[in-house]
C-alpha cells in the first residue's frame, strides 16, 4: 500500500490486489509500532538516535548485508515522518524495544499501530479510486501468474477471482509477504526450514509464498528465504492450544516490562535482547 500511494502521489495508475478479503496483510497485526531514526518525533523528545546507530544494530541482528540495512535504516525516518504528514497519523509514542540501543519504535495513543497505518493507506487509496481512473482495489483477488514479453521482462500479471481469470498489463510490485502459514510439504517452509515446521505461526493464513514463487518461476532471483524469524511469544486459546496460527503476544509486552518464563515460573533471558536470543 505504500507503493500504490507512492505511484498515484507521482501521478502513475495503480491496481491493487489482495488475496483477502480486506487490504494490509500482516501489517495490520504490528501491535509494536514502526522503527524510525531521526524523526520528528525523536527530535521533540529529545532522543538521542542516528541512522548510523540504528545501522549499527540492525547489523549486529541481520545478516550482516551492509546495502540493505542502508536503505532500510538510511529512509526509515522520512518513512515515518511521510506516515505522519501525508495520513495524519499518530505516531508521538517512541519505546525502546528489543534489539535496539535507542528508543525508536513508534505508535500512536489509540488502536494498534498497523491496523491504523494500513487503514490509512488503503482509505487514501480509496478516495482516489472514488474520485478518478487512477486507482482500483480488488480484494479476494489472487495473482497466479507474472507475463513476461520476448525478453523475459515482465508485463502484466494473471489472477483469479470468483472462479474467473484476469488480465492485467503494466510494470507489477510484488509485496506480498512471506509463506510462514503454509504448512504443506510443497511449501517453501518445508524447503528451506523444515526444521521450523512444527512450530504455530502468528501470520495470517494468506501468508504462503504465492510471490515469491511467481517471481522465481520467471527467473527472478530470492534471497535468504532460510532466514525465517521466529518470535518468542504468542497467545494461547485455551480452547485450542494446538492450533497451527496464534495471535501474536506483540514485541511491545515486553517493552513496557513484561517477563518471560520458564515452565517452572523462572526468568530465562533478557526481554530486550533480540529475538533468536529471548527463543533460544
Amino acid at each position: 500500500m505504500s507503493a500504490a500511494n507512492t505511484v498515484l502521489e507521482n501521478g502513475g495508475k495503480v491496481i491493487l490486489l489482495d488475496k483477502s478479503s480486506f487490504c494490509g496483510g500482516n501489517s495490520t497485526k504490528a501491535t509494536s509500532g514502526i522503527n524510525g531514526a531521526a524523526t520528528k518525533t525523536q527530535k521533540a523528545k529529545g532522543i538521542d538516535d542516528s541512522v548510523d546507530l540504528f545501522t549499527s544494530d540492525t547489523l549486529k541482528g541481520g545478516a550482516k548485508k551492509p546495502d540493505v540495512v542502508k536503505v532500510l535504516c538510511g529512509n526509515s525516518g522520512a518513512d515515518v515522518d511521510w506516515l505522519m504528514d501525508k495520513f495524519n497519523l499518530d505516531l508521538s509514542l517512541v519505546a525502546r524495544l528489543g534489539g535496539h540501543s535507542a528508543p525508536r519504535t513508534h505508535r500512536g495513543k489509540e488502536r494498534f499501530p498497523g491496523m491504523t497505518i494500513t487503514y490509512a493507506l488503503i482509505q487514501m487509496v480509496e478516495k482516489i479510486s472514488e474520485k478518478t481512473d487512477r486507482a482500483k482495489i480488488v480484494t479476494k483477488a489472487r495473482a497466479t501468474q507474472l507475463l513476461t514479453n520476448a525478453n523475459g521482462a515482465c508485463v502484466g500479471l494473471v489472477y483469479e477471482k470468483g472462479g474467473m481469470e484476469f488480465q492485467e498489463h503494466g510494470p507489477v510490485i510484488l509485496a506480498t509477504g512471506g509463506f510462514g502459514a503454509d504448512f504443506t510439504q510443497q511449501s517453501l517452509l518445508a524447503q528451506y526450514r523444515p526444521d521450523l515446521m512444527h512450530l504455530p505461526t502468528t501470520n495470517g493464513e494468506h501468508c504462503t509464498g504465492d510471490g515469491i514463487k511467481m517471481g522465481e518461476a520467471i527467473g527472478a532471483k530470492s534471497v535468504d528465504l532460510e532466514w525465517v524469524q521466529v518470535h518468542p511469544t504468542g497467545l494461547v486459546k485455551p480452547d485450542d492450544p494446538d492450533a497451527k496460527i496464534k495471535f501474536l503476544a506483540a514485541e511491545a509486552l515486553r517493552g513496557v516490562g513484561g517477563l518471560v518464563l520458564d515452565a517452572n515460573g523462572k526468568r530465562f533471558a533478557n526481554e530486550l535482547g533480540r529475538r533468536d536470543y529471548v527463543t533460544g
